[in-house]
């Protein structure tokens, strides 16, 4: 009896094992794809922001209505020895419009690896973020894995992640999104938990209440919008507590009842320090006006289907943004029949999932609470009238959970073998029609290929935000400084109307593609 147990403890560890190998896996592989091609694409103008104020420098020190030298027009990226934590928290309040949280780390990022006086390294200030993003692959991991307890639906969660293109679109950005994802991650943890304990009616932990607070409180301080997460999984308690309580609402612990309310008063208190600190500096001194809708008709349909080319991204990609117009076709048609085939299966493994007691309440609150960030999308959109849709970077406060939920579609279908369609003649294979309903048939009744034929999707979308045709940055200062280069004998003299800080950020884009021209990259070296 002792060696039968010995044996079965032996083969859960040689299991557990197995499964941090597979995790270092995808990790290994997603880490590859957020670094390829790092700094080959030209910063945009919110990634000058994060520069330029991680560094403590300011915009305004470019001068204005004259002419300046490249050197003037990029000295705000210089990195400074004389500028600490403070100036950039400081200047951030004044004139950005984001917490300061993640540029306080960027400031000490590019000071441990540049130095003094050197002009800051585009592909050293979006390793941050590229490294963040690795870390969201254990996090959906973990997520996955508490959520439904598989280790099975917690890797293919994270092997989606690994190849995500939306997530690489975000990594791959000298800004704070993935540092964002990774408290939406651990909050969303923390939520399932927490609405664990009160359906099987034992108390809520008080490491829970403060790790929630916490959490909650760091994310607020990366990026506003993370409220959105929140008061979506505010929405999801209030939904799911009542449907479990709401014949005998006796039956909920009072001590439950504190410790949730303490939690949103500790999240809440965090967030009033930063609506007061925001309102007092004038929220970024109108930079987010862009958000604002255009008064035309298609106003009214397009926030669903900018909503919508979120999501397909968030799985999978093709070059649907190239210059040939056949690919772009070709791609949007491959798109089409893949979502056609993938939304009615992830459909069914949810149903079956909601059949199981087991699974049923994550399934509930992973749907819930992303339905509810959604609504808040659409309601802040046409109620307040700031279309929150036109950013596909803001879809960060749900992505996660979206992960999760196609993972455990296609887990919980993993052993679902069934017979293929022994009708079919061996004379009629030769029909393409045939064999595409075969291969159909055959995505539908098996699960492991099923998986297979997303994450090859998945990491085909990859490919293609890493060379540039999907998800393409909206300056190209390349192409300008290409043409100037094949039309222009003389020296150039390169003029702009100034609005914002938005036509700096331009001009900064086109004097470093020059700086890149000029002066070729050395090796990266500090001390």
């Amino acid at each position: 009896m002792l060696k039968v147990e010995s044996s079965k403890q032996w083969i859960n560890k040689l299991s557990q094992v197995n499964d941090w190998v597979l995790l270092g896996l995808w990790m290994v592989i997603g880490g590859v794809l957020r670094f390829t091609n790092l700094d080959a694409k030209p910063p945009w103008t919110d990634e000058f922001a994060t520069m330029v104020f991680s560094l403590g420098n300011d915009f305004r020190s470019v001068p204005l209505n004259q002419v300046i030298s490249l050197d003037t027009l990029l000295q705000p990226l210089r990195v400074s020895g004389d500028v600490g934590i403070g100036n950039v928290v400081s200047l951030l309040l004044q004139e950005d419009n984001h917490p300061p949280l993640y540029f306080v780390l960027v400031h000490l990022w590019v000071h441990l690896w540049q130095d003094v006086g050197e002009y800051v390294d585009v592909g050293v200030v979006r390793s941050l973020p590229a490294l963040l993003g690795i870390l969201s692959i254990p996090g959906v991991y973990f997520l996955g894995k508490i959520a439904f307890n598989s280790r099975l639906i917690g890797q293919i969660s994270a092997s989606l992640m690994a190849v995500s293109p939306f997530g690489i679109f975000l990594a791959q950005e000298a800004r704070h999104y993935t540092l964002s994802i990774l408290f939406v991650i651990a909050s969303l943890i923390c939520l399932i938990l927490t609405l664990r304990h009160l359906y099987q009616q034992s108390i809520i932990p008080l490491w829970l209440v403060f790790s929630w607070i916490l959490v909650n409180s760091l994310g607020l301080s990366v990026h506003y919008f993370f409220v959105l997460t929140l008061i979506s999984e505010v929405i999801t308690l209030a939904v799911l507590i009542y449907a479990k309580y709401r014949n005998n609402f006796s039956q909920l612990s009072k001590r439950n009842i504190i410790r949730i309310l303490a939690a949103i008063l500790g999240t809440s208190a965090t967030g009033l320090v930063w609506m007061l600190l925001a309102i007092s500096h004038g929220y970024g001194n109108n930079m987010i006006t862009w958000i604002h809708p255009l008064s035309h008709i298609l106003y009214a349909i397009s926030p669903p289907l900018q909503l919508l080319a979120v999501w397909v991204p968030m799985i999978s990609l093709l070059p649907v943004e190239s210059d040939s117009i056949p690919i772009v076709i070709l791609s949007g048609l491959i798109l089409l029949l893949f979502f056609i085939w993938l939304i009615p299966y992830s459909i069914r493994g949810i149903k079956k999932g909601l059949k199981l007691n087991k699974f049923r309440l994550p399934l509930l609150i992973l749907m819930t609470f992303i339905g509810g960030v959604i609504a808040l999308f659409l309601i802040i959109t046409y109620g307040v009238g700031v279309d929150l849709t036109r950013a596909a970077r803001y879809s960060f406060t749900y992505f996660p959970a979206v992960i999760v939920l196609v993972g455990f579609s296609l887990g919980i279908l993993w052993h679902e073998i069934k017979q293929e369609n022994e009708q079919l003649q061996a004379k009629e294979t030769i029909n393409p029609l045939i064999l595409l309903r075969k291969l159909y048939d055959k995505l539908n009744c098996n699960g492991k290929l099923a998986f297979y034929a997303v994450w090859l999707m998945g990491f085909l979308g990859a490919v293609t935000v890493l060379i540039n045709l999907g998800y393409q940055k909206y300056y190209r200062p390349e192409q300008l400084i290409s043409v100037i280069k094949e039309n222009s004998s003389q020296p150039v003299l390169i003029a702009t109307t100034h609005k914002s800080l938005v036509q700096v950020g331009e001009m900064m884009g086109i004097g470093l593609e020059l700086k890149k021209v000029s002066n070729p990259p050395k090796p990266l070296s500090k001390g």
